[in-house]
C-alpha cells in the first residue's frame, strides 16, 4: 500500500509503519498517489476523506542564544513581514503544510519578508535554527529540541490522514490504529 507524509507529519509515519507491521501490511512511501497521506493542518480543498489522527502545536522557535523571547502575535507578524537586524527569519516553501498553517494563523495571509531564508523541510529548519544564533523559524512541537527556545505558539492544528476515497478495509484499520495510539 502506498503512503506518504509531509516532513511535519513524519512522527505519525513512524506510527503508521508500526500499525502496518502489527497488521502484516507492507507500506511503500510514494508521493504520487498514496492511499494514505499524512499532513499537518487542513488542506485548502478537500476532495476525499480526511481523518483526524492527532493534533500538533505549531511554534515559532529560536536558537537558545537568540535574544528574541516571548513574542506577541503582532511582534511575530512584524518580524516575519519586515525582518529584524538581530534575527534571521526562516520559513518553508509556500506549499508546505506547516507554512500554510503559519500563513493562515499567524500572518493571516500577509507576505513574509523577501529576506527570509527557506528551509526545504522540518529537519532542515531544525538544523538551521540550531546552527545559527540569530535564527528564528517555524517548527512543529514534535521537532523542538532542548537547544531551541519556543518564543510563540501559533496554535494547535489537526494531524490528518487523507485518503483518495472513503476509507475501507485495511486503510480504515490503519487509520483506526493511528487514532488509538
Amino acid at each position: 500500500m502506498d503512503v506518504y507524509a509531509t516532513s511535519a507529519a513524519q512522527p505519525w509515519l513512524t506510527e503508521l509503519y508500526a500499525c502496518a507491521a502489527d497488521s502484516g501490511v507492507v507500506l511503500n512511501v510514494n508521493a504520487q498517489s498514496p492511499e494514505i497521506y499524512l499532513r499537518v493542518g487542513e488542506p485548502d480543498v478537500l476532495v476525499s476523506g480526511a481523518y483526524k489522527i492527532d493534533e500538533e502545536e505549531i511554534l515559532i522557535a529560536a536558537n537558545r542564544e537568540n535574544s528574541v523571547q516571548n513574542l506577541t502575535l503582532a511582534e511575530v507578524q512584524d518580524l516575519f513581514a519586515q525582518g529584524n537586524p538581530s534575527a534571521q527569519v526562516w520559513v518553508y516553501p509556500s506549499d508546505a503544510d506547516v507554512q500554510r498553517v503559519f500563513d493562515q494563523l499567524v500572518m493571516q495571509w500577509r507576505s513574509v519578508s523577501s529576506f527570509a531564508r527557506v528551509a526545504v523541510n522540518v529537519q532542515n529548519m531544525s538544523d538551521a535554527l540550531k546552527s545559527d544564533p540569530a535564527a528564528i523559524g517555524i517548527l512543529p512541537h514534535h521537532s523542538v529540541t532542548n537547544d531551541l527556545r519556543e518564543v510563540y505558539s501559533a496554535g494547535t492544528v489537526p494531524v490528518l490522514a487523507v485518503t483518495k476515497s472513503e476509507a475501507q478495509g485495511v486503510v480504515i484499520d490503519l487509520i483506526s490504529c493511528l487514532q488509538n495510539n
